[in-house]
């Protein structure tokens, strides 16, 4: 595929791995991907796993070993039944130039409309003998049955002692690229940078190439971070973006419930009409009792944002 001249500026595109054996895996993904690549052959596959673990840059990259044509639609933006009549079809049934395997990738498919997926269903089999499919999400349910049994399932999940090592693998890539781009850093800095977005490789190099546009990275990309986060979740709240405080949750998933508390009440405030101060201060205190019982801290943190986006809240 033709990058973008945006995307060969942008980090995570000019440095994303064109081989299997170079992205940072658990070693059970690898072998399961490397054994498709030495087949030769790509079946339907769906990835699923967390933001920025690696799912389409696997893709990409088991086509370019293979030598498959391919085309990569993001189903967040391309959701409708027009998306396969036009863009799909039009691929998936004519023969590629070279005689190559053509592989659709439909990246973010867990924002596919039912449509769209009943239409996919189909074109499944209809298109098996020249064209396949490889879906990447972040929540597999949200994709209807059918098509889960067509697919061979890959959970990108990063299990609890994989993580130092991957962690240690990319803090080392992060830093090739950083010395790559003659950007001085802190390595203190960097190390808690990938710590704090880990696994989520794409989240982390992006707000490096930010910070580092003034030629280096140090300690004051930390505090920056925290307050541009905060803010950015504000910003979810006051505009009612349930979707986007979901996101933000799941991107935010490593902090504990009294680190995620405490950061609410010491930064709200300020945010608030003064007469808003005294319930948002007892919302926080009844969600912080709850997080010392519930099973599963996410949901009550989201239980709580909700409350705040429902409540009677005025805003600065």
């Amino acid at each position: 595929m033709i990058e973008s001249i945006e995307n060969q500026f942008l980090w995570v595109e000019k440095f994303r791995p064109s081989r299997i054996s170079d992205l940072i895996l658990p070693e059970c993904v690898r072998e399961a991907l490397s054994g498709y690549v030495k087949q030769g052959r790509i079946p339907n596959l769906m990835f699923y796993g967390g933001a920025g673990v690696g799912k389409t840059s696997a893709a990409k990259a088991m086509c370019d070993e293979v030598g498959c044509d391919y085309i990569l639609i993001n189903a967040s933006n391309e959701n409708s039944i027009e998306t396969l009549r036009i863009k799909i079809t039009q691929f998936a049934s004519t023969m590629s130039f070279s005689g190559a395997k053509k592989v659709v990738i439909m990246d973010e498919a867990d924002s596919m409309s039912s449509a769209l997926q009943s239409g996919i269903r189909a074109s499944l089999e209809e298109f098996s003998s020249n064209c396949t499919f490889i879906f990447t999400c972040n929540f597999p349910k949200r994709i209807i049955e059918p098509i889960h049994s067509r697919c061979g399932v890959i959970d990108f999940k990063i299990n609890n002692k994989d993580k130092p090592i991957l962690a240690s693998q990319f803090y080392k890539r992060v830093v090739q690229i950083l010395n790559n781009e003659n950007v001085q850093f802190d390595k203190k800095v960097v190390s808690e940078v990938v710590t704090k977005y880990f696994p989520d490789f794409r989240r982390c190099l992006n707000e490096l190439q930010k910070y580092s546009s003034n030629g280096s990275i140090d300690s004051g990309i930390l505090i920056n971070l925290g307050e541009e986060s905060f803010n950015s979740l504000v910003l979810t709240l006051k505009n009612k973006k349930w979707l986007d405080m979901r996101k933000w949750l799941s991107n935010n998933v490593d902090m504990d419930s009294t680190q995620f508390y405490r950061m609410f009440y010491d930064n709200i405030v300020e945010k608030l009409n003064t007469k808003s101060i005294p319930e948002m201060i007892h919302l926080l205190g009844q969600y912080q009792f709850y997080s010392s019982q519930v099973a599963d801290q996410e949901i009550n943190n989201a239980a709580f944002l909700t409350e705040v986006m429902t409540a009677n809240i005025e805003w600065k």
